[in-house]
């Protein structure tokens, strides 16, 4: 019984040694495309935005117009704009976004998120910034589905007791 124990204690040594993994490779960096572009996704709610960057003077386009003409409200161009200021871009890099989808937070919520992707494989150091400021972070917030029964996703009808 006791020889029994020995060999099993030996095993379980044996197996520890043979699930050591070796350590991962690091990625090489990546490369921009035919154009010289680096690109990133975005998603925020129901809008998906394609993102294009490339070394540049800072022009920034949405959709083909100026981002003070396509988001109307300050705290959506902020919104965009933020991933460049973190990693101090906004005068050397050309933007290109096309979103669709969703309303204006949502579209520049994506716009963010692809601007930050896009920045990460332009250069691995502008990883700690970016994430530092939550730009690489996916907001999974989504809209509550609507039940069957009920006005809304939480709102009842109104109860009646006679």
């Amino acid at each position: 019984m006791t020889k029994a124990r020995t060999d099993t204690n030996a095993n379980s040594a044996d197996a520890g040694a043979e699930q050591a993994r070796p350590k991962p490779q690091p990625k090489p960096p990546a490369k921009p495309d035919k154009g010289g572009y680096y690109w990133g996704t975005g998603r925020r709610k129901s809008s998906v935005a394609r993102v294009r960057i490339k070394p540049g003077d800072g022009k920034l386009l949405v959709n083909k117009k100026q981002l003070s003409d396509y988001f109307a409200r300050e705290q959506d161009r902020k919104a965009v704009l933020a991933p460049l200021k973190a990693v101090e871009g906004e005068k050397s890099f050309d933007v290109f976004v096309n979103v669709r989808g969703g309303g204006t937070t949502g579209q520049s919520g994506a716009a963010r998120l692809g601007i930050g992707r896009a920045l990460k494989k332009y250069d691995e150091n502008y990883i700690q910034p970016l994430r530092d400021g939550g730009h690489l972070t996916r907001d999974s917030r989504m809209v509550e589905r609507k039940k069957y029964g009920q006005r809304g996703a939480r709102r009842r009808f109104q109860f009646s007791k006679r």
